[in-house]
């Protein structure tokens, strides 16, 4: 039986297979000449690797163009697996099936307060991943990967929620080792503006920067920062906790415990309390977006006054 040894030909060539498949993984597709470029392969190390990963099914190509000229595509199988993506908000809950190409297989959305219990928030995403998979024709044991975003810090170490005072209904709770007992499937979990700020600095505004902060406003405010490409979580993962910082120590009380926070002037309860007496209870968020965009001075005002709360804060 002979092994690998370092700087051999075959983990040589392991090595740059494994470089091709995570340059097609991070960017849903690529022609041949893009992966060459990438990596630092030869274009015939790259065309021998992509022939022997559409062999064995794990990629597929296809003919496609770039600058004018004939090139092919590289995409990974959709057979190749699949990920589940769960989004806990404050108020609601998102579950997203796709396959390894970057494509959605099936989403669905559901009000939640997820402030209340932590395993109410459990048994309904279990459920949903559950309908979902059987609504995409999967089964579970398909699935090579959960991620699993929450509205406030985990620590690193622990995989626990690092500040209850911010969700407090999920005391001692580890969501990520919860969820993956419930469904018996790899769970990896992160602070929801840190995954916002990861999407954005692979497939957004962020891609082939080193350096960003990503600001999330919704019921809460929070923000993922990357520093040297790497998401920069601080002790106990809260370096992006930027809703709890104090504005004006006389200001309103805070979910938290502390007066004049952030996000007590700028979180979407306030703005829509500020709205609703002259537009309806039912007021949401994206609707005083949208009218503003036609004018409503009220809805603009609001608006800019939450940016320069922000922007003082940030």
């Amino acid at each position: 039986m002979s092994t690998d040894t370092p700087g051999s030909q075959s983990s040589l060539h392991r090595a740059n297979l494994e470089r091709v498949l995570r340059a097609v993984r991070m960017a849903g597709s690529l022609t041949q000449a893009e992966i060459a470029r990438g990596t630092g392969l030869s274009a015939a190390t790259v065309s021998n690797i992509v022939r022997e990963l559409k062999e064995s099914g794990t990629v597929v190509v296809a003919d496609t163009s770039s600058g004018g000229r004939r090139a092919r595509s590289v995409s990974l199988s959709g057979d190749a697996g699949i990920v589940v993506g769960i989004d806990f908000g404050h108020t609601h809950l998102r579950v997203a099936v796709g396959n390894l190409a970057h494509r959605v297989l099936a989403e669905e959305s559901a009000p939640i307060d997820v402030d209340v219990s932590a395993a109410q928030g459990f048994d309904r995403a279990e459920a949903m991943v559950e309908r979902l998979l059987e609504q995409a024709g999967f089964r579970p044991e398909k699935v090579i990967g959960v991620g699993l975003g929450v509205p406030g810090p985990i620590d690193v170490e622990t995989g626990a929620l690092g500040s209850t005072a911010i969700l407090p209904g999920w005391t001692g709770i580890a969501p990520g080792r919860e969820l993956a007992e419930r469904l018996g499937m790899p769970v990896h979990v992160d602070n929801d503006a840190n995954l916002g700020a990861l999407g954005e600095l692979v497939w957004g505004a962020g891609r082939g920067l080193s350096d960003l902060a990503y600001i999330k406003i919704a019921s809460g405010v929070g923000a993922g920062l990357v520093v040297n490409g790497q998401i920069y979580r601080g002790p106990g993962g809260t370096a992006g906790e930027i809703g709890h910082i104090t504005l004006d120590e006389a200001g309103p009380v805070c979910r938290c415990g502390n007066r004049g926070c952030l996000e007590t002037f700028v979180g979407s309860r306030y703005l829509l309390s500020l709205l609703t007496s002259t537009l309806g209870a039912d007021l949401s968020l994206p609707r005083v977006v949208e009218l503003a965009h036609q004018g409503d001075l009220g809805c603009r005002r609001v608006i800019a006054d939450a940016g320069r709360q922000i922007g003082t804060g940030v």
